[in-house]
């Protein structure tokens, strides 16, 4: 069962990727041995450097299931996931991951993640793009709200 979930994560990246959509990468959603969601990358037809297969996956799957988790869902991608996606996967608590290319597979066409595995890893005063802290205190007392509010949905 898990080889066609995968078979129709490469269809998607396949003929996603020969209609110009974006990149060569498709994911599906899978609950309870039926696939809920289709994802394909759209980053250059939407001009959405996010809108990666496997987030766009997660954005329907969530919105066919009225919920922000995937708890008892399987994701099965064209290709191993990114950072921006791996944090995706894990936001959405999704159950397993599958994957066909790896990363190093896509570095050789020249879609590299290494360098944000690289700079995730600095303290942020080293990463390339710079990073300072601004009205902490401010910001803070926002979460010590939060910590407080009766009514939050919690996640």
């Amino acid at each position: 069962m898990n080889d066609q979930f995968m078979a129709e994560a490469i269809r998607l990246s396949r003929i996603k990727m020969r209609t110009n959509c974006g990149g060569p990468f498709g994911a599906v959603i899978v609950r309870q041995g039926k696939i809920i969601a289709r994802g394909w990358n759209q980053v250059t037809s939407t001009n959405d450097p996010t809108a990666h297969a496997e987030v766009m996956a997660i954005r329907s799957a969530c919105r066919k299931l009225g919920t922000f988790e995937l708890a008892g869902c399987e994701l099965y991608a064209s290709c191993e996931p990114c950072p921006m996606c791996l944090a995706a996967i894990y936001w959405a608590r999704l159950d397993k991951v599958y994957y066909g290319a790896t990363r190093r597979d896509a570095a050789r066409i020249d879609f590299d993640d290494a360098l944000i595995y690289r700079e995730i890893a600095k303290p942020p005063s080293r990463r390339l793009i710079p990073s300072q802290n601004l009205l902490r205190s401010e910001a803070v007392k926002v979460f010590t709200e939060w910590s407080r509010k009766a009514d939050k949905t919690p996640y």
